[in-house]
């Protein structure tokens, strides 16, 4: 294994002992994180292997610790099916807030690449996903549409391939995703109104099926209109 990727493993290991010294984790709590700080050892490392890159960047360093916070909020999701309010919600805050660090180091280091944005990507949809699931035990099982959007349509890009295409950059599309992250963390603090959480919650659903829906309409019309269909089309 790469050596920061095993330096990333260590490192979530001592954030679920401190977790463990501030809140108590039971064996569930830790089995989860670890599980959880191993299989994304288990991407890195797959993913350097295919990739002309043989170490992380800086940006991944920061989308590496990132992603330790994120074990944390699943060892608390797990191990006190969510009850670990206060932590669960500081903790991911700083996640989500750090979010818009690793971009910038990216950026302002050039080592951008293909592997860190999948995994910046990756971490930013699976903690949508356990976040889902914590708010879905208050507003109910329709939230857990929101989490699983994301990894219907990568099951959908298995069956239809143009769907794996590369999509154009779009604010909107950023923006969209960062307000799931942002709504669920405040639904789950009940700092909102039961009414409240609910408009919110069914509000960022909104946005994320229009932008779903607008990048496959995208992808469809790209695909649809190909010089390489067009071909096809003329021949028949």
């Amino acid at each position: 294994m790469n050596p920061g990727i095993f330096l990333g493993v260590l490192v979530q290991l001592a954030l679920l002992g401190t977790l463990d010294a501030a809140v108590g984790l039971g064996p569930l709590g830790w089995l989860a994180g670890a599980a959880y700080g191993i299989a994304v050892g288990g991407f890195l490392t797959y993913g350097l292997h295919r990739s002309t890159a043989r170490s992380l960047g800086p940006a991944d360093a920061v989308t590496l610790g990132r992603s330790g916070l994120v074990g944390c909020v699943t060892a608390l999701v797990v191990d006190t099916a969510g009850q670990e309010i206060a932590a669960m919600v500081v903790i991911a805050s700083v996640a989500l807030a750090l979010d818009a660090v690793d971009g910038q180091v990216a950026r302002r280091t050039g080592t951008s690449s293909p592997l860190g944005a999948r995994f910046d990507m990756e971490v930013d949809a699976y903690l949508i996903l356990i976040l889902s699931v914590v708010v879905a035990q208050s507003l109910g099982p329709w939230v857990l549409t929101i989490g699983a959007m994301r990894y219907v349509f990568v099951a959908a890009s298995r069956l239809w391939p143009w769907l794996n295409n590369p999509l154009p950059p779009s604010l909107a599309r950023k923006t969209v995703a960062a307000v799931q992250g942002i709504v669920l963390v405040a639904a789950a603090s009940t700092i909102l109104p039961l009414w409240g959480a609910y408009a919110v919650t069914l509000g960022a659903l909104g946005l994320l099926t229009w932008s779903f829906g607008r990048d496959t309409w995208w992808l469809l019309e790209q695909h649809a209109f190909s010089p390489a269909r067009r071909v096809t089309a003329d021949v028949a």
